[in-house]
């Protein structure tokens, strides 16, 4: 009988978001095709529930604090030599470093994957962590794959840029009312986002378009998530928006993404290829983006939608009107946005790409 190959992820995270999101359902996908997957995860971490609640069982606590690298060294070593790991893959810098280290020593190769498009620190800390510390560097957006080889001097071979896809059977559209829910006419021109709220995803940018165009009443505005929500929900009073609606959280916010008009990502910093802004598209919605990240990647300037700069309402305000009143341009970016997705973004493309890697790396 041919022997699993065995996947070890690491993450000192202990939040949830995107980047765990992409270890869930990566973890599933190569389940499904074969892999035995295990986890070291940072106690208390919240991605050990959710993968409980799916059905994993090997999941490991271990304390990636730097204070408590010595006895964790000794922990994490003992559980890839009793299973056997042939692949250590590490999701953020704490257990980069930890896992980096001890997979050296036990000559077990090692993927990082890079999630965020923030800066990397450059100097030892990229050589260490992009270079000596892994054999083959995975990231979620083409720039900053481009930024890592430069700053790293690792040869562009190893490294790979593989955007989290889109996976259809996981997007249920639960309510085609939902417009109705929210007491928002068929007629009415419905602008949207869906992010977690925090300061650098353009919320008040969002605001301030959707303040410039308060007199144009059929015109309203959405936002779909949770996060920093009483802030923004103060500045949509002090503004006397009576337009903008806040869903807060939602479980499944497929149904309030397939009742928008438009789809906007207006984020300032950080962003990798936008999981939310994939399926957006996935569900024909022409898109307005800033020129951030890895937003470019899919928000194809006048093709899938319009490229704004980051901090410019009126320029949010200009793509706006000008796809509102272009029923046919809006159709056309609307179908070229799904077949983006089903092109290059796919939930199945993107288990090919990292399972050819894991099988170049075993070689």
């Amino acid at each position: 009988m041919k022997k699993k190959i065995k996947i070890l992820h690491l993450e000192a995270s202990k939040g949830w978001g995107g980047q765990e999101i992409r270890i869930l359902k990566e973890s599933q996908g190569m389940q499904k095709r074969g892999y035995e997957i295990f986890f070291a995860i940072s106690k208390g971490g919240l991605l050990i529930e959710k993968l409980k609640k799916e059905g994993f069982k090997k999941i490991y606590e271990v304390d990636f604090r730097k204070r408590k690298w010595v006895y964790s060294f000794f922990v994490l070593s003992n559980i890839i030599k009793e299973n056997d790991i042939d692949i250590i893959n590490t999701h953020s810098s704490q257990d980069a470093w930890l896992g980096g280290m001890v997979g050296k020593l036990l000559k077990k190769p090692i993927i990082r994957t890079r999630h965020l498009s923030t800066r990397v620190k450059g100097g030892l800390n990229s050589y260490f962590l992009y270079n000596f510390l892994v054999n083959y560097v995975i990231t979620t957006c083409e720039e900053t794959k481009v930024k890592i080889i430069k700053q790293s001097k690792k040869n562009k071979k190893y490294f790979s840029s593989i955007p989290t896809g889109v996976d259809p059977n996981n997007m249920f559209i639960e309510d085609i009312h939902f417009r109705k829910k929210i007491e928002i006419s068929e007629k009415d021109f419905l602008v949207g986002t869906c992010c977690f709220l925090r300061c650098w995803k353009g919320i008040e940018d969002f605001l301030e378009a959707a303040n410039i165009l308060r007199n144009n009443t059929n015109i309203k505005w959405l936002i779909i998530g949770e996060g920093e929500t009483d802030k923004y929900e103060k500045i949509a009073k002090r503004k006397n928006l009576k337009n903008v609606i806040f869903t807060g959280y939602l479980e499944n916010p497929f149904s309030a993404m397939n009742s928008l008009d438009i789809f906007l990502l207006l984020s300032t910093a950080h962003e990798g290829v936008s999981q939310a802004m994939l399926q957006a598209a996935y569900l024909e919605k022409p898109l307005i983006g800033t020129n951030i990240g890895g937003i470019f990647e899919v928000c194809i300037d006048k093709k899938t939608g319009f490229l704004v700069p980051p901090f410019n309402p009126e320029k949010i305000v200009k793509a706006i009107l000008e796809m509102k009143n272009n029923d046919k341009m809006r159709r056309e970016m609307s179908i070229n946005a799904k077949r983006l997705v089903l092109d290059k973004f796919s939930f199945e493309k993107m288990l090919d790409d990292t399972e050819n890697i894991y099988f170049n790396i075993l070689k």
